[in-house]
């Protein structure tokens, strides 16, 4: 079977083909394009035409691949920005005349499922996972931050707690950003939005492994690599100090826009609000007590694909 799953998050539009081979994925293809779907959504709460269209120009060049690679089945979800934004009816009226399917607006304990599954998908369970299979995910978003704590063995995958924080690099950077660089008062202020998010949010079991997922992940690792051009492989179960993570995210914040974006490494259109994304990664890898994370290169799209290949592996437990 030739699966694709489309995350439409509101910072970026990620794409998975995959075919399921004796129970295992292969991905076949892989797209993401920073659209911005949430742009203004923290202030307006409304999704701006503008905003809209970009989104919809990627999602017709994702339609155009899947009909070329003969797609069989295709699921599609939105996330925050849909979440919070009037005008999510018509967004996804528009997007599901391109798809063929409509894209469905999940809630945060789905998205944290998902993630849970997805993020861990492809990394040994010796690599993420101490003795007793003790593991936290957390996946920063453009308009919310997933924190998931669980157990992943080499037969079962089990979620304890999960916990979606509406602390995401677009919607901070929107919220308290208008200098460049970054004033310190702003990033206070971001540090302040980023602290009351996480003492409501579930704790690391001790020894607990930590991975981290999304772009703002996967480009701290691009840029310590200094990836030119990006290089998911190399990518895919990386592990960022906590001293690494602190000294980019200093970095990141002393530099103007124009510098951040001809970093060794830097995809451009992250450049802005991956100053806010680091201060969170910072913030959480503190938080936990973990002295580094695992990275991981996946995350929904992937915990989508596999609840399409019937794989099933990831299950609830409280939230």
């Amino acid at each position: 079977m030739r699966a694709a799953t489309i995350d439409i998050g509101t910072n970026s539009v990620l794409l998975l083909v995959a075919d399921s081979e004796g129970g295992a994925l292969r991905p076949v293809l892989e797209r993401a394009a920073v659209t911005r779907l949430g742009e203004g959504v923290d202030r307006n709460r409304r999704l701006l035409p503008a905003a809209c269209e970009r989104t919809l120009a990627c999602l017709a060049e994702y339609a155009r691949e899947l009909r070329a690679l003969g797609v069989s089945r295709l699921d599609a979800v939105g996330t925050s920005a849909m979440r919070d934004a009037a005008g999510g009816q018509e967004f996804v009226a528009q997007a599901a005349a391109l798809l063929g399917v409509a894209p469905r607006v999940i809630d945060g304990n789905e998205e944290a499922r998902l993630t849970f599954a997805g993020a861990l998908s492809g990394l040994s369970v010796a690599s993420v996972a101490s003795e007793t299979g003790k593991v936290t995910v957390f996946d920063i978003g453009g308009g919310s931050t997933e924190i998931i704590v669980g157990t992943s063995t080499a037969t079962q995958r089990r979620i304890a707690a999960a916990v979606s924080l509406n602390i995401g690099s677009v919607r901070l950077f929107e919220r308290h950003v208008r200098s460049d660089p970054p004033s310190t008062e702003e990033m206070r202020s971001v540090q302040r939005d980023i602290a009351l998010a996480l003492a409501d949010a579930p704790k690391p079991e001790a020894g607990a492994t930590l991975v981290g997922v999304a772009g703002t992940i996967t480009q701290l690792a691009a840029l310590e690599l200094e990836l030119t051009p990006y290089d998911s492989t190399r990518v895919h179960g990386h592990r960022l100090t906590r001293s690494t993570v602190d000294r980019l995210a200093t970095r990141l914040a002393s530099l103007s826009l124009a510098e951040r974006r001809i970093l060794p490494g830097m995809e451009p259109a992250r450049a802005d609000v991956l100053v806010v994304g680091s201060a969170i990664a910072r913030a959480v890898l503190e938080w936990s007590g973990a002295s580094e994370l695992v990275v991981s290169d996946r995350g929904v799209r992937w915990g989508l694909a596999e609840e399409l290949a019937g794989k099933g592996e990831a299950s609830s437990g409280p939230s």
